[in-house]
């Protein structure tokens, strides 16, 4: 039996810095996050831009990575109970993500035959912050950890919805978290042709824009509460979907057949309309690729009244912690009023926003593309 699933809580940690309330107020000056970071350019020696998570968290937590996401939870969690949510009997935790604690993984590498604190050994697998987290909720409802590459987010929030129409949890709390920006990481991705490191963020990313070149890489652990009781909501999950393109492990393909299926099937799936749809919140990568296809979505199933954004220029892209990053970004946007769409810096698309605006009635469509032919399309409804 399918209900009415709303997001009662949010919880951010990004280049922006700790909370939500960072990254909003971020996206509202319009400034990127990404700073020009030592050790990021061509070679060792020169800086590069990337946006990384600043230092921060409880020491007791763990590395980073941990008590990132752990904060990013107990900020959604603490959000959802002042809107008036209760825990249910069975609160499950989705963990979202790609390369988990890569740079704990790293320094074990680098140990060599020298064995690592029992403590922190046990820290660096994908289990612990989750266990640490349903130990000091008592929450003992399903959990389980799930990846879609840059689509991971609507994955995880889609998953969500599944349990709860299913009636396996009463809440759950979604968390997504890639702390992966290290120099080896960052410089492949330019090598790949997609990240770019040598000019600021909006000069680099510039998704539906003449001039565009690619994202500059960056960092968040981002987490929502989803639950069909009543409360104070930011906004309501109708429905998505997803489809594979089963073309190519990195490139997109040149046929939108399968990409269009995912926003389609979506839209069914939430029983609603193209014309329903006011805002296509774009994967917007600014990759040559991903705006050929999510140009071909928007051309192929909805008017023109429908406008098209993307907040990557911001925030940069934080790979498997991106969706959920713009799924909280959509649902603070509504609370604040203010849709927080960059203001272009070169000719681009005729659909595309002019630059932040007052929101208009409407459902929002966020799209996910993930390496390796992911594709993802949630519907949010905003008051």
């Amino acid at each position: 039996m399918r209900s009415k699933t709303d997001i009662c809580g949010i919880g951010a940690v990004t280049a922006y810095g700790w909370g939500r309330e960072s990254l909003w107020e971020g996206l509202a000056s319009g400034v990127p996050c990404a700073q020009f970071a030592e050790g990021f350019g061509e070679t060792p020696d020169q800086p590069g831009w990337v946006a990384h998570v600043p230092e921060g968290g409880r020491a007791r937590d763990g590395s980073l990575h941990a008590r990132a996401l752990l904060a990013a939870a107990r900020e959604a969690i603490e959000d959802a109970g002042a809107r008036g949510w209760t825990p249910g009997r069975r609160v499950g935790v989705i963990s979202g993500g790609v390369r988990e604690d890569l740079r704990t993984w790293d320094r074990l590498t680098e140990m060599g035959e020298q064995l690592m604190y029992r403590r922190e050994f046990i820290g660096m697998m994908p289990s612990t912050p989750i266990a640490t987290l349903m130990a000091e909720f008592g929450f003992h409802g399903p959990s389980m950890a799930t990846s879609a590459m840059c689509a991971t987010g609507s994955a995880a929030v889609l998953t969500a919805k599944m349990w709860l129409d299913a009636g396996m949890a009463d809440d759950v709390v979604v968390v997504t978290t890639d702390l992966s920006a290290t120099r080896p990481m960052v410089r492949n991705f330019v090598h790949c042709g997609v990240a770019v490191t040598d000019v600021p963020p909006l000069e680099a990313c510039r998704p539906f824009q003449e001039g565009t070149r690619g994202f500059t890489f960056s960092e968040a652990a981002v987490a929502v509460v989803l639950t069909q009781r009543k409360t104070e909501s930011y906004a309501t999950l109708r429905g998505g979907a997803m489809t594979h393109e089963a073309h190519n492990a990195m490139a997109l393909d040149p046929d939108p057949t399968n990409a269009v299926a995912a926003v389609t099937g979506a839209l069914e799936n939430a029983n609603a309309a193209p014309s329903d749809v006011r805002y296509l919140n774009a994967h917007g990568t600014g990759t040559k690729l991903c705006h050929r296809t999510e140009s071909q979505i928007l051309e192929a199933v909805f008017p023109r009244e429908t406008e098209i954004y993307s907040i990557k220029p911001l925030t940069g892209h934080s790979q498997s912690g991106s969706a959920l990053t713009e799924i909280a970004a959509i649902c603070l946007a509504a609370e604040r009023d203010l849709v927080p769409a960059p203001k272009p810096v070169a000719e681009g698309h005729a659909q595309l926003m002019e630059g932040p605006s007052r929101p208009e009635s409407g459902l929002t469509v966020k799209t996910s593309i993930g390496m390796g032919g992911y594709v993802a399309a949630v519907v949010l409804e905003t008051a």
